[in-house]
């Protein structure tokens, strides 16, 4: 079953979705899966993944995996919105996947936004 734990414990994750809801979100969950449980972890990512990518306000993802032996794996993916987020999220379908993940796979999500810094952008 997957276990989520807080970057910061003054602001947790549930409570980053009260924000107010002013346009795009990128989603960064960083999961820390078990020795030896690459395969299932994918499995069970991927079949969420399914549901994700059609669903209103989706808009792209990417997952990255730790070079060597590292056992983190990023995802980095863009939503319209929090609501189309949290409504994905929200879904009985989704919540039935969550324990397909390996026991002992712990979950670091984070709600960001992205910054506009003068020459910084991607052209």
């Amino acid at each position: 079953m997957l276990e989520i734990r807080d970057f910061e414990p003054d602001l947790p994750w549930s409570a980053q979705f009260e924000e107010p809801d002013p346009g795009p979100v990128t989603v960064i969950n960083t999961f820390v899966v078990p020795a030896g449980q690459y395969e299932p972890f994918a499995e069970a990512w991927r079949l969420g993944f399914e549901l994700i990518k059609v669903a209103p306000g989706f808009v792209s993802a990417k997952l990255l995996r730790g070079i060597g032996q590292s056992r983190v794996v990023t995802v980095v993916a863009v939503w319209e919105s929090v609501a189309d987020l949290r409504a994905v999220l929200g879904s009985p379908e989704f919540k039935e996947l969550l324990p397909l993940y390996p026991d002992g796979t712990v979950l670091y999500p984070a709600l960001e936004r992205e910054i506009d810094i003068p020459g910084l952008r991607d052209t």
